[in-house]
C-alpha cells in the first residue's frame, strides 16, 4: 500500500468486517453501498471513499460481493497472518476478556495467560492454564508472541511493559488504568472503558440540556 491511509478509515474497517461477517453468515451474497450504509449508519459516499483507499472492490450496478469484500478487509487488517498473544493479569477483567473474545477471528491466537497471584496460578481460563508470571520470559523466548494484553494494576503497567519489551514483545493492548506512552518500534493500543462511559454521559447531558426527550 503506497499511500497513507488515515486513522479514521482504519478505525472503521473493523465495523465493516463485523457487518460483512453478519451478512455472510445470513447467506447474503451481495450488497449495495446504499444498503450497507443503512445498516451501519454511515453514508454510502463515506463507504465508497473508505474502500477506494484500498482499490474500491465494488461494481457499478452490482454493489459488493459480500464474501469477497469480507475476505479483502480481513487481508487488509492482517487477520489471516496468525499473530499470537499472551495476557498478563488473570483477574476479573482478564478472565472476562479471555473468555468472551473471539481471538482467532480477530487476527490473534491467545497462547498464554500469566499472573503473579498464587490463588489464580494453575486455574483454567477458556482452556488455557494460568502460569506464574515468573515463567513469562522463557515462554516468550520460546513461543515468540508478538503482542501482550495487559490487565494489570495501574502501578505495575510501566514496569511490566518494559520487561516484556526486553523479552521481545512488539505490541500492547493495555486495559490498565495507566496509559502506556507510545514508544519507538512498539505499537500501543490503550483501551479506556471509562472514556466510553464519560462520552455517553456527555451525550445524555447534551440531550437533556437541549430539552429533547
Amino acid at each position: 500500500m503506497e499511500k497513507k491511509v488515515s486513522g479514521s478509515v482504519i478505525n472503521r474497517l473493523p465495523r465493516y468486517y463485523r457487518h460483512l461477517t453478519d451478512l455472510y453468515d445470513s447467506g447474503i451474497e451481495r450488497i449495495s453501498s446504499k444498503e450497507l450504509s443503512r445498516r451501519m449508519d454511515v453514508t454510502a459516499s463515506q463507504i465508497r471513499q473508505d474502500l477506494n483507499c484500498f482499490g474500491g472492490f465494488g461494481q457499478q450496478g452490482y454493489g459488493y460481493n459480500v464474501e469477497f469484500l469480507k475476505t479483502e478487509i480481513a487481508n487488509i487488517l492482517g487477520l489471516n497472518r496468525g499473530y499470537t498473544a499472551v495476557m498478563v493479569g488473570a483477574g476479573n477483567m482478564g478472565r472476562t476478556f479471555a473468555t468472551n473474545t473471539k481471538f482467532e477471528s480477530r487476527g490473534f491466537k491467545l497462547i498464554g495467560i500469566f499472573d503473579s497471584d498464587p490463588a489464580v496460578v494453575g486455574s483454567d481460563i477458556h482452556g488455557i492454564k494460568v502460569s506464574a508470571y515468573s515463567e513469562i520470559g522463557d515462554f516468550i523466548k520460546e513461543n515468540k508472541p508478538c503482542m501482550a494484553i495487559l490487565t494489570v494494576p495501574k502501578e505495575a503497567t510501566k514496569s511490566v511493559a518494559e520487561e516484556l519489551i526486553g523479552y521481545g514483545i512488539k505490541a500492547f493492548m493495555n486495559f490498565s488504568y495507566s496509559e502506556l506512552r507510545q514508544m519507538e518500534g512498539i505499537i500501543v493500543e490503550n483501551v479506556h472503558l471509562g472514556d466510553s462511559l464519560m462520552r455517553l454521559s456527555y451525550k445524555i447531558s447534551e440531550k437533556d440540556e437541549s430539552g429533547e426527550r
